[in-house]
């Protein structure tokens, strides 16, 4: 009889659990967005050492438009291809486990998540308009950070420990400009593989 009890409730919190929280993130959206940002920014820095710029070696680095624009297509691309694998494999998941994806948590947690990525992302184009370009990696780990503790309450709790992590690098950043672009590779990049790893593990 206890038994048939705990069964029934494992199965009530298991019910309550899918209605509240948005559980169809995959482990391997974040490996794929790591590795998506590790190439890419790497690729920057290739691009940084062709054109000559001592990125690692000063503060005030001068970029010329035509840099500054193929590092935003990078940063596009980066983005676009991260946000692609991560719907592909979402919709992997919910599809195996007969979830539903577009549902009220759904919305909130992209809501939730939408608020400190837009701010961050119009600081970043004022950053860029004023000419602060070693200022733009710190900040747009920050405010990815805040994205994830933002959006936490809607899907699985783990993520706010990834940013946690990821604003806590963006702020060690502020004081190593010079090496911005490390740490923005270390956080996007290794970081999301590594959580990503783990949450597949989990979850699978």
């Amino acid at each position: 009889m206890n038994q048939k009890h705990q069964e029934d409730l494992m199965h009530i919190r298991s019910m309550m659990e899918r209605s509240s929280r948005f559980i169809s993130l995959s482990g391997l959206s974040g490996v794929f967005a790591g590795l998506s940002a590790l190439i890419g920014g790497l690729y920057a820095c290739q691009l940084l050492e062709k054109e000559g710029v001592g990125y690692f070696e000063s503060n005030e680095v001068e970029f010329s438009h035509d840099l500054i624009l193929q590092l935003i297509i990078i940063g596009l691309l980066i983005f676009v291809s991260a946000l692609g694998f991560g719907i592909l494999f979402t919709v992997r998941k919910s599809k195996k486990n007969d979830l539903p994806i577009w549902t009220s948590t759904t919305k909130k947690m992209l809501f939730n998540l939408a608020i400190p990525l837009v701010a961050g992302g119009v600081f970043c184009l004022a950053l860029l308009y004023h000419q602060f370009f070693v200022l733009v990696a710190p900040v747009t780990l920050i405010f990815y950070g805040l994205a994830l503790v933002n959006a936490e309450k809607y899907t699985f709790s783990d993520i706010k420990y990834l940013g946690f992590c990821e604003i806590l690098i963006g702020c060690i950043s502020l004081f190593y400009l010079g090496y911005g672009l490390l740490f923005w590779i270390f956080g996007f990049g290794i970081l999301h593989i590594f959580y990503g790893l783990v949450m597949f593990k989990k979850y699978k």
